[in-house]
């Protein structure tokens, strides 16, 4: 009787090694590929969000006849109870939320007690709740995830949540800076709106398309809408996309008019970079 001898094939150490350098070159040759499709990815969504913000505001216009006011100032946040234009106090973004199918945020404190009121079912608990909520539609993915960031500010009308939904977005407030808190709360604790002392009384230097008070036509842009920004990415600091330490991110997107929320054109146009604050570019 013959006895063979059959020999086993497998892989040699030094043939494993060969093998695992093959993966890990094919592997870095491919992940720059992954990566780029992701941020184009990433880059579409930006574009698609500036697309649908764009559409809302013309939703707005639809319905109303102007663009989206800017609101009252920095101490403001939007009231579901005070109408568009000058008698709401919330900026560009809480005006166009229902033409963002968000009528659940826009409307979360609709007949809620006003103030001095701040018992749990007041506004003043209720627009709390509104500052929080993050809203996918006003976060670029390039720059952040879609979240709610640290709180930094307080406003007259609502109460401070721990963290707040940012915008990645502003408005064109035109080539003279409006900045102000908006009138007193006592203006409306003592119920003398609109008989307020307002920070910005004299708008009338005014040329953006959403600012303070603005109740801006279609018609009143007379380069043509088609040459003229709405709505566009706004600067800010890399150093501080998460911190909420950025003057010009520090408060809610529901806010008026202030750096957070709108931009002027004494400020050119510049790429996000570390190290250079907002309010110095």
């Amino acid at each position: 009787m013959t006895t063979r001898c059959v020999k086993k094939s497998a892989f040699t150490l030094v043939e494993l090694l060969v093998v695992i350098t093959i993966i890990g070159i094919l592997m870095s040759l491919l992940l720059p590929a992954v990566n780029s499709v992701r941020e184009s990815a990433r880059c579409t969504q930006c574009k698609n969000n500036l697309k649908q913000i764009g559409v809302a505001s013309l939703g707005h216009v639809e319905k109303y006849g102007s663009y989206p006011s800017s609101g009252w100032g920095y101490k403001w946040v939007g009231d579901p109870d005070r109408g568009v234009g000058p008698t709401q106090p919330g900026g560009w973004v809480y005006n166009i939320l229902p033409f963002l199918g968000l009528e659940m945020i826009h409307d979360i404190a609709k007949g809620a007690a006003e103030l001095p009121n701040k018992g749990a079912n007041s506004k003043w608990i209720k627009l709390k709740e509104a500052k929080s909520a993050a809203i996918p539609m006003l976060i670029c993915p390039t720059r952040r995830k879609v979240l709610s960031y640290p709180a930094k500010e307080d406003s007259y009308n609502a109460d401070q949540p721990a963290t707040l939904n940012k915008t990645d977005y502003a408005a064109n407030g035109g080539s003279v800076v409006f900045l102000g808190a908006g009138p007193s709360i006592d203006c409306l604790e003592q119920h003398q709106y609109p008989d307020c002392a307002w920070t910005n009384a004299d708008q009338s230097r005014f040329n953006g398309i959403s600012g303070e008070l603005s109740e801006v036509l279609p018609s009143q842009v007379t380069d043509g809408t088609s040459n003229v920004f709405l709505i566009g990415e706004k600067y800010l600091n890399p150093d501080l996309y998460f911190s909420g330490l950025d003057g010009a991110d520090n408060n809610s997107a529901l806010q008026g008019n202030d750096w957070d929320t709108n931009r002027w054109v004494e400020k050119g146009p510049m790429r996000d970079t570390k190290g250079v604050e907002t309010m110095s570019t």
